[in-house]
């Protein structure tokens, strides 16, 4: 039985409907946004396969167009060390491709996820011609830096309802996944894959901040009620 094609086999070129869904393509000259359109290649990943490898050079800018990704790595000791999901909406890896080096995390699909791709090589090509392309990705970079002091400090919060309410604000960063909206398609698994808890102790949490009126647990998903709460307001046992 012959093996299943790699993900960079599956690729293909996206639909007038999925470019629209790409928030930086807004934001450039038409002839830019031709000759991006023209290089932008779409994968559906599924759960369990690896975006990006620790060690492999770049070759893509990437970016969710929809499902749930997961930016980790190992360390030493063999465990895993989640920095961040990354959720519909999504673009990721900015810096690696700047600087043209090999990743120095993973990225995995949690779940069946389309998957856009903007070769390095047109990346540079855009940094070098487009202001607003410039201005997308310097945005980005700031916002990545926030979250990941974010996450820092979340990793030092034993609290599991302060930790799942911190972590869920970081995945409802309208700047940085602005595919999310109101509501979060995930899991009480996956969320304990991203947080770093049980999966008990992520269903306890959530409960809880339901409970405060915070977010509201729905069919596959979790709504945000007040998301300034989550960020760094007020909870209950805080």
């Amino acid at each position: 039985m012959p093996p299943d094609p790699s993900l960079h086999q599956r690729r293909r070129p996206l639909t007038e409907a999925e470019l629209h869904t790409i928030p930086w393509l807004a934001r450039i000259e038409p002839d830019e946004r031709a000759r991006a359109a023209a290089a932008l290649r779409v994968v559906e990943a599924r759960a369990g396969d690896l975006v990006c490898r620790v060690g492999r050079p770049a070759t893509y800018w990437f970016g969710v167009l929809s499902g749930l990704l997961k930016m980790s790595s190992d360390t030493p000791q063999g465990q895993t060390m989640t920095f961040t999901g990354l959720p519909p909406g999504g673009w990721f890896g900015e810096g690696t491709a700047m600087k043209r080096e090999p990743y120095r995390y993973n990225v995995q699909a949690l779940r069946t996820s389309l998957v856009a791709g903007l070769p390095v090589d047109t990346f540079h090509w855009l940094l070098d011609h487009s202001i607003g392309f410039n201005r997308f990705v310097m945005n980005q970079l700031n916002e990545r830096l926030g979250q990941f002091i974010a996450a820092r400090e979340i990793d030092r919060i034993s609290n599991p309802e302060l930790r799942v309410a911190r972590s869920l604000a970081i995945l409802f960063n309208p700047v940085l996944y602005p595919g999310v909206g109101a509501v979060l398609r995930t899991t009480q698994q996956e969320l304990a894959y991203l947080v770093g808890l049980s999966r008990q102790r992520v269903n306890e949490a959530l409960a809880a901040l339901q409970a405060q009126g915070v977010i509201r647990v729905e069919y596959g998903g979790v709504r945000v009620l007040d998301l300034e709460a989550l960020r760094g307001g007020a909870l209950a046992g805080q």
